[in-house]
C-alpha cells in the first residue's frame, strides 16, 4: 500500500533548503502557495517529519524539484492523482479526460467568445472564425535590394512576399501538427489570439490534439500577476489555474507536463511590458525545456520577433484571401446583424460585389486582416455602402492602431515615445509619409527612415541630444512604432514601409491640411497641384480635398495647373476650340462642361477615345455624332469580300437619318445611301462596284458629315501632344471627382469651375476680362 505521508531524507532537505532561498520567501509564503492555513506543515517538511503527501508533492512541485529525489525511502508506485486512497496504477487517458471535463466550462468561458470592438454584446468564436493560413517563411526575414521593390505599382504593395514573389500557405491547424513548439507571428489585428483560442476550443473538444489537456495563458496577465506575488512561476500560475476549475490536486499539473499531455497555449509575447519580459520569456524558456514533450504554442507580433525563444520554429499568419473575406463576411452579417440568415447572407453578397467596385481598391488592400475586415463589416452595415469619404474610415483604423485596440483589450504598451501623446505621433507619422512620399518612396532603408525620425527630434523645442544619443533613440521610436502600433513594418531584412500604403497617402494629406498658417498651407497645396499629372498623387489629392475645412484655394489651384499644361501650344488650343464651338449647337440645358468632355472624347484622339466619364449626359445631337463616328470607323475596316455588308450599311444609315433634323444633312445622308449598290447583285458586280466606288463614297460620306456636324476632322497629333492631351483629361477627371468626393467647395467656385472647364485659353481669358 502506498504510504499516506512522506519525508524529507537529510540531503533532500538539503536541496530542498536552496531552492527555497533562491525564491526569497518565508515559509508563510510559502504555506501561502500551498493553500495551508497554517505554516506548520512547511516547518515540518523541512526538519524531516512526515507530512501528507498531497502537501509534500505540491511543495516539492512549487519549488521546482522532484519529489522522488527529496523524499526518504520514495514508494515505488508513483501516487494517483484522484483519490488518495486508491493505489491502482496511473492512468494518463484517464486523468486527461477527468481534467478535460473539470476544466471544459472554464476553458469553453475563457475562449469560446469574443467581445469584437463596438459590439455590445458577446460573440460566439464558432458563428465568426475563419481558418487562417500560415506563412512558414517570415516575410521580414527575407533579403531584397531596394531596387527589387521600389518599382512596385501600388497594387502590388501589400502583396506577401514584395510583389512578384508569392510564399506557399498551409493551414494554421497544419503548422501546430507539424511543429511541437511554435511561435505564431503576425501584424496587429490579423487574428493571432483568435487562432490560439480556436486551437483552446478544439482541443476542449477533442478534435484537436486528443491526449492532450488545452491551458490557454494570457501572457500579460500572467506577469502582472506574477509581478503582484513577488515572483515569476508558470507551474504556479498553472497550478491556480487549475485549482479555479476544480482540480484540487496539485501534482495533476505535474503529472500531465511529465507525460506530455498538455497542449499549452501562451497568448501575446509582445503585450508584456519590457520590465517583466526577461523573466517572462526565462518561464517559458524553463517549462519548454523541462517538459518538452508537451505541444507549445505562443503569439507574438511579427516585430516582436526578436523576443527569441529556443527551440521554436517562427510562422507567420498569412493576410486574408478573397474566399476567406467572403467568408468571414458572411458569417459577421449572419451573426451580428440580428436579421434572418438569409437577410444576413444577402448582407454579405452586396459587401462583397460593392468591395470587388474598381473604386474601393483600397479598402480591399486593408481588409485582408480581421480587424480592418471587421470595422469595413460595421460601417458598411450602418450605411449600406462604402463611405465616400475614406478619410473617416482610415482615421478609425488609425485610432485602432495608435491606442483603442490595446485600450479595448486592456493592454499597456511600454513609453519609448519619449512621452509623445498621440497628436505628436501623428505629427511624426505624418512627417515620415510627406517626406518619403513626396520622394516617391514606398519602400526605404532602415537607415535612411531612422534619419528621417532624428531629423524630426532635432527640430523638436528645447531638443539638445548629441548625435550617438540621437541615433539610439531614432532606432527605438522606429522599434516602437512597428511594435506597438505596426505602421511601420520591415518588408524585407533592413527594409522598411508602411504597412498599407492608404496609411502612407493619408498622412501625406494629413501632412498637407495640418499646415501651421494660412501661407504655410498656401505653400503646400502648391507643393501638392505640382504632381496633379502623376497617377501616384491621385488618392492623396482626394484625401486633402476631403479633410480641408475649405478645398477652394486647392481645386482653384489645380484648375489654374490643368489649364496651363495646354497653354502653350496653339495646335491643341484649335483642337479646344474647335470643342468649344461645337458644344455651340447643342441645347443650353445640357452642362458645357459636359458637351466639351463628349467632344474631346468623341475627337477620337489617341488615348482619349472612349473616355466619356465627364460627358454622362447626351442629348439626341449628341447620340447622333455618336453614331456617326462610329459608323465611319467601321467604313474603315475592310469589307470587300463580305457582301452582306451592303446591307448592314443601308440598314446603318436608315437608323441614322432617323434623327437627322437637319434638311441639308438629310438629303446628303439620302444620297449618299442611294448611290450603294443593290445586295441582289451578282457577285462580280459587287465586288466591281467596291472597287470601283467605295473608297470615294466613305469620302463623300465624310465630307457631309464634316460639313453639316463639323466632327471627324483629321486631328494629326504628334506623340508629345498625344501624351499632354492624356495628362491633361485625366488631370480634368481628378478634379471632377475631387468636386464630387463631398469636400467642401463654396458654390460660386464650383460653377465657375464647372463652367470654364476644358476651354481654350483665349476664352479664359475673355471671361475673365469680363469678369463672368
Amino acid at each position: 500500500m502506498v504510504k499516506r505521508s512522506l519525508q524529507a531524507s537529510l540531503p533532500g532537505i538539503q536541496r530542498a533548503k536552496r531552492a527555497f532561498a533562491l525564491k526569497g520567501w518565508t515559509q508563510d509564503n510559502l504555506a501561502g502557495e500551498v493553500n495551508l492555513k497554517t505554516r506548520q506543515p512547511i516547518w515540518r517538511f523541512f526538519t524531516g517529519q512526515p507530512v501528507d503527501r498531497q502537501v509534500f508533492l505540491e511543495i516539492c512541485s512549487i519549488l521546482d524539484l522532484d519529489w522522488r529525489e527529496i523524499a526518504l525511502n520514495p514508494p515505488a508506485e508513483f501516487p494517483e492523482p484522484g483519490d488518495l486512497t486508491k493505489t491502482a496504477p496511473l492512468d494518463l487517458d484517464d486523468v486527461v479526460q477527468q481534467v478535460r471535463s473539470q476544466r471544459r466550462d472554464k476553458i469553453q468561458d475563457q475562449c469560446g467568445i469574443l467581445q469584437l470592438l463596438d459590439i455590445n454584446r458577446p460573440v460566439s468564436i464558432d458563428d465568426i472564425y475563419v481558418d487562417v493560413n500560415i506563412l512558414e517563411e517570415i516575410a521580414s526575414q527575407q533579403w531584397f535590394e531596394m531596387a527589387e521593390v521600389q518599382n512596385l505599382e501600388p497594387s502590388e504593395f501589400d502583396r506577401v512576399g514584395l510583389g512578384a514573389i508569392e510564399q506557399k500557405q498551409i493551414p494554421g491547424i497544419e503548422a501546430v501538427k507539424n511543429y511541437s513548439k511554435l511561435r505564431v507571428l503576425g501584424k496587429p489585428g490579423v487574428g493571432k489570439t483568435t487562432f490560439l483560442q480556436y486551437l483552446a476550443i478544439e482541443c476542449n473538444r477533442g478534435e484537436l490534439a486528443l491526449n492532450q489537456v488545452p491551458i490557454f495563458i494570457t501572457l500579460r496577465e500572467f506577469a502582472e500577476e506574477s509581478r503582484r506575488r513577488g515572483e515569476f512561476s508558470l507551474l504556479s500560475y498553472i497550478r491556480r489555474e487549475f485549482l479555479s476549475s476544480g482540480v484540487s490536486n496539485p501534482s495533476i499539473v505535474s503529472t500531465l507536463l511529465q507525460a506530455g499531455r498538455v497542449l499549452l497555449l501562451l497568448d501575446g509575447m509582445d503585450e508584456v511590458l519590457s520590465q517583466d519580459i526577461t523573466a517572462v520569456l526565462k518561464e517559458i524558456r524553463k517549462l519548454s525545456d523541462k517538459y518538452y514533450q508537451n505541444r507549445f504554442v505562443a503569439s507574438c507580433r511579427t516585430a516582436a520577433q526578436k523576443l527569441r525563444l529556443r527551440g521554436f520554429t517562427d510562422v507567420e499568419i498569412a493576410p486574408f484571401t478573397q474566399a476567406q473575406i467572403t467568408t468571414f463576411a458572411q458569417k459577421w452579417f449572419v451573426a451580428l446583424t440580428k436579421t434572418t440568415a438569409q437577410s444576413g447572407r444577402n448582407r454579405s453578397a452586396q459587401f462583397i460585389q460593392k468591395l470587388d467596385l474598381p473604386e474601393n481598391w483600397q479598402f480591399r488592400q486593408l481588409v485582408v486582416t480581421p480587424l480592418f475586415l471587421h470595422l469595413a463589416c460595421w460601417v458598411f452595415h450602418g450605411q449600406g455602402k462604402f463611405p465616400t469619404k475614406r478619410t473617416e474610415f482610415y482615421k478609425q483604423g488609425l485610432d485602432l492602431l495608435l491606442g483603442k485596440w490595446d485600450e479595448a483589450r486592456g493592454v499597456e504598451r511600454d513609453r519609448v515615445y519619449r512621452g509623445f501623446l498621440l497628436p505628436q505621433k501623428l505629427k511624426l507619422l505624418s512627417q515620415l509619409a510627406a517626406v518619403t512620399f513626396e520622394q516617391g518612396q514606398y519602400f526605404f532603408d532602415q537607415r535612411i527612415i531612422e534619419q528621417y525620425i532624428g531629423d524630426y527630434l532635432r527640430n523638436l523645442p528645447g531638443a539638445t541630444l548629441e548625435p550617438e544619443e540621437l541615433q539610439l533613440e531614432s532606432e527605438a521610436m522606429l522599434n516602437a512604432i512597428e511594435a506597438q502600433h505596426g505602421l511601420l513594418i520591415e518588408r524585407a531584412r533592413g527594409i522598411f514601409s508602411f504597412s498599407y500604403l492608404a496609411f502612407q497617402e493619408y498622412f501625406t494629406a494629413r501632412k498637407i491640411v495640418a499646415s501651421h498658417n494660412l501661407g504655410a498651407l498656401e505653400q503646400a497645396l502648391g507643393g501638392l497641384v505640382s504632381h496633379i499629372t502623376d497617377p501616384h498623387w491621385r488618392e492623396v489629392f482626394l484625401l486633402t480635398a476631403a479633410m480641408l475645412r475649405s478645398a477652394d484655394s486647392l481645386v482653384q489651384l489645380m484648375k489654374q495647373q490643368i489649364d496651363a499644361l495646354v497653354a502653350q501650344d496653339p495646335y491643341l488650343q484649335e483642337f479646344l476650340m474647335w470643342a468649344s464651338q461645337k458644344t455651340q449647337q447643342i441645347p443650353e440645358e445640357t452642362k458645357m462642361a459636359t458637351k466639351r468632355a463628349f467632344y474631346l472624347a468623341l475627337a477620337k484622339s489617341p488615348n482619349t477615345a472612349g473616355h466619356f466619364a465627364l460627358a454622362s449626359t447626351l442629348d439626341q445631337g449628341m447620340v447622333l455624332d455618336a453614331a456617326l463616328e462610329n459608323l465611319l470607323l467601321e467604313f474603315t475596316t475592310d469589307h470587300s469580300q463580305d457582301f452582306a455588308y451592303v446591307n448592314a450599311c443601308s440598314s446603318a444609315l436608315n437608323n441614322i437619318l432617323v434623327m437627322v433634323l437637319d434638311a441639308g444633312f438629310y438629303k446628303s445622308l439620302q444620297q449618299v445611301k442611294d448611290q450603294l449598290p443593290s445586295p441582289s447583285q451578282n457577285k462580280e458586280l459587287l465586288q466591281d462596284w467596291w472597287q470601283k466606288n467605295y473608297p470615294a463614297w466613305v469620302e463623300q460620306l465624310r465630307e457631309a458629315i464634316a460639313k453639316y456636324r463639323n466632327i471627324n476632322h483629321s486631328w494629326q497629333f504628334t506623340t508629345e501632344q498625344q501624351q499632354v492631351l492624356q495628362r491633361y483629361y485625366d488631370a480634368n477627371q481628378l478634379l471632377i471627382d475631387c468636386l464630387n468626393s463631398n469636400c467642401e467647395v463654396t458654390a460660386a467656385i464650383r460653377e465657375e469651375i464647372e463652367a470654364t472647364l476644358l476651354l481654350p485659353q483665349n476664352e479664359l481669358e475673355d471671361r475673365e476680362w469680363q469678369g463672368d
